[in-house]
Protein backbone atom coordinates (compact mmCIF):
# COMPACT_ATOMS: atom_id res chain seq x y z
CA UNK A 1 0.00 0.00 0.00
CA UNK A 2 1.81 3.06 -1.19
CA UNK A 3 -0.98 5.09 -2.59
CA UNK A 4 -3.22 7.21 -1.00
CA UNK A 5 -6.60 5.86 -1.36
CA UNK A 6 -10.30 5.99 0.10
CA UNK A 7 -11.61 9.07 2.37
CA UNK A 8 -12.35 9.71 5.93
CA UNK A 9 -13.57 12.55 8.04
CA UNK A 10 -12.33 13.45 11.55
CA UNK A 11 -13.33 15.93 14.34
CA UNK A 12 -10.95 18.41 14.78
CA UNK A 13 -10.36 18.85 19.08
CA UNK A 14 -10.31 21.56 21.06
CA UNK A 15 -6.58 22.80 19.99
CA UNK A 16 -7.38 22.69 16.44
CA UNK A 17 -5.80 19.21 14.96
CA UNK A 18 -6.73 16.51 13.57
CA UNK A 19 -6.01 13.11 13.46
CA UNK A 20 -4.63 12.20 9.94
CA UNK A 21 -6.16 8.70 9.03
CA UNK A 22 -4.22 5.79 9.76
CA UNK A 23 -4.24 4.66 6.43
CA UNK A 24 -2.87 7.73 5.29
CA UNK A 25 0.09 8.10 8.07
CA UNK A 26 1.10 4.29 7.02
CA UNK A 27 1.64 5.57 3.47
CA UNK A 28 3.63 8.68 5.03
CA UNK A 29 5.64 6.01 6.76
CA UNK A 30 6.09 4.21 4.19
CA UNK A 31 7.72 7.08 1.67
CA UNK A 32 9.91 7.94 4.27
CA UNK A 33 8.21 12.16 4.55
CA UNK A 34 9.68 13.68 7.40
CA UNK A 35 7.15 16.57 6.98
CA UNK A 36 4.13 17.07 4.82
CA UNK A 37 3.57 19.98 1.96
CA UNK A 38 0.11 21.31 1.71
CA UNK A 39 -1.04 23.77 -1.07
CA UNK A 40 -3.67 25.28 -1.72
CA UNK A 41 -5.83 23.85 -4.54
CA UNK A 42 -5.84 25.93 -7.91
CA UNK A 43 -9.36 25.32 -8.65
CA UNK A 44 -11.05 23.89 -5.09
CA UNK A 45 -11.67 25.16 -1.58
CA UNK A 46 -9.00 22.10 -0.44
CA UNK A 47 -5.52 21.68 0.38
CA UNK A 48 -3.09 18.98 -1.64
CA UNK A 49 -0.97 17.30 0.66
CA UNK A 50 1.85 15.52 -0.09
CA UNK A 51 5.94 14.90 0.96
CA UNK A 52 8.59 17.25 -0.44
CA UNK A 53 8.17 15.24 -3.61
CA UNK A 54 4.87 17.33 -4.26
CA UNK A 55 6.70 20.49 -3.99
CA UNK A 56 9.38 19.56 -5.89
CA UNK A 57 7.22 18.39 -9.11
CA UNK A 58 6.07 22.01 -8.96
CA UNK A 59 9.52 23.72 -8.77
CA UNK A 60 10.94 21.39 -11.50
CA UNK A 61 8.00 22.69 -13.40
CA UNK A 62 8.45 26.06 -12.48
CA UNK A 63 12.53 26.05 -13.79
CA UNK A 64 11.16 24.53 -17.32
CA UNK A 65 9.69 28.30 -17.11
CA UNK A 66 11.56 31.36 -18.34
CA UNK A 67 12.12 33.36 -15.02
CA UNK A 68 11.57 36.62 -16.93
CA UNK A 69 8.39 36.14 -17.36
CA UNK A 70 5.10 36.78 -15.50
CA UNK A 71 3.94 32.74 -15.99
CA UNK A 72 7.10 31.67 -13.79
CA UNK A 73 6.28 34.46 -11.43
CA UNK A 74 2.83 33.52 -11.15
CA UNK A 75 3.92 29.41 -10.65
CA UNK A 76 5.96 30.35 -7.97
CA UNK A 77 3.71 32.62 -5.90
CA UNK A 78 1.14 29.35 -6.09
CA UNK A 79 3.14 26.50 -5.50
CA UNK A 80 5.49 28.97 -2.72
CA UNK A 81 2.68 31.49 -1.36
CA UNK A 82 -0.20 29.17 -1.57
CA UNK A 83 1.77 26.14 0.97
CA UNK A 84 2.83 25.51 3.66
CA UNK A 85 4.66 22.82 5.93
CA UNK A 86 2.91 20.50 8.24
CA UNK A 87 4.28 18.43 11.15
CA UNK A 88 2.70 15.38 12.42
CA UNK A 89 2.75 14.77 16.04
CA UNK A 90 3.48 12.06 17.85
CA UNK A 91 0.07 11.23 17.67
CA UNK A 92 -0.06 11.35 13.86
CA UNK A 93 -2.15 14.62 13.97
CA UNK A 94 -2.04 18.32 12.16
CA UNK A 95 -2.72 21.29 12.98
CA UNK A 96 -5.68 23.29 11.06
CA UNK A 97 -4.33 26.27 11.07
CA UNK A 98 -6.34 29.91 9.64
CA UNK A 99 -4.33 29.16 6.89
CA UNK A 100 -6.14 25.85 5.74
CA UNK A 101 -9.68 27.03 7.52
CA UNK A 102 -9.82 30.21 5.24
CA UNK A 103 -9.15 28.47 2.17
CA UNK A 104 -11.43 25.36 2.76
CA UNK A 105 -14.06 26.79 5.03
CA UNK A 106 -13.05 23.61 7.77
CA UNK A 107 -14.54 24.21 11.08
CA UNK A 108 -15.44 21.23 13.61
CA UNK A 109 -14.18 18.27 11.03
CA UNK A 110 -11.98 17.81 8.48
CA UNK A 111 -12.27 15.14 5.21
CA UNK A 112 -9.32 13.91 3.74
CA UNK A 113 -9.69 12.01 0.44
CA UNK A 114 -6.88 10.39 -1.58
CA UNK A 115 -5.43 11.50 -4.93
CA UNK A 116 -3.13 8.70 -5.53
CA UNK A 117 -0.01 10.08 -5.34
CA UNK A 118 -1.35 12.65 -2.83
CA UNK A 119 -4.36 13.82 -0.72
CA UNK A 120 -6.14 16.63 -0.19
CA UNK A 121 -8.37 17.55 2.81
CA UNK A 122 -11.53 19.39 2.60
CA UNK A 123 -14.45 20.45 4.41
CA UNK A 124 -16.73 17.67 4.12
CA UNK A 125 -20.03 19.42 3.18
CA UNK A 126 -18.13 20.47 0.68
CA UNK A 127 -16.21 17.52 -0.35
CA UNK A 128 -19.50 15.59 -0.59
CA UNK A 129 -20.81 18.39 -3.05
CA UNK A 130 -17.62 17.87 -5.44
CA UNK A 131 -17.71 13.99 -5.24
CA UNK A 132 -21.38 14.45 -6.94
CA UNK A 133 -20.37 16.97 -9.56
CA UNK A 134 -17.23 14.90 -10.53
CA UNK A 135 -19.76 11.45 -10.85
CA UNK A 136 -22.19 13.48 -12.61
CA UNK A 137 -19.40 14.47 -15.09
CA UNK A 138 -17.89 10.97 -15.44
CA UNK A 139 -21.67 9.51 -15.76
CA UNK A 140 -21.97 12.42 -18.47
CA UNK A 141 -19.05 10.95 -20.47
CA UNK A 142 -20.16 7.06 -20.02
CA UNK A 143 -23.31 7.97 -21.52
CA UNK A 144 -21.07 9.86 -24.53
CA UNK A 145 -23.32 13.29 -23.25
CA UNK A 146 -21.10 16.35 -23.08
CA UNK A 147 -22.05 18.26 -19.56
CA UNK A 148 -24.98 20.37 -19.36
CA UNK A 149 -26.65 17.60 -22.52
CA UNK A 150 -29.20 15.32 -21.60
CA UNK A 151 -28.82 11.47 -22.34
CA UNK A 152 -31.86 10.23 -24.72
Amino acid sequence: MDRFLSSAVNRIDAKGRVSVPAHFRAVVQKRGYSELYALRCLDRPAMDVGGLDLLDRYEQRIAQEDPFLQTADDMSFFCHGDGTFLKLDQDGRISMTDFIREHTGISAEAAFVGRGNFFQIWEPGRLTAYGAEARARLLQLRQGTKPGERSE
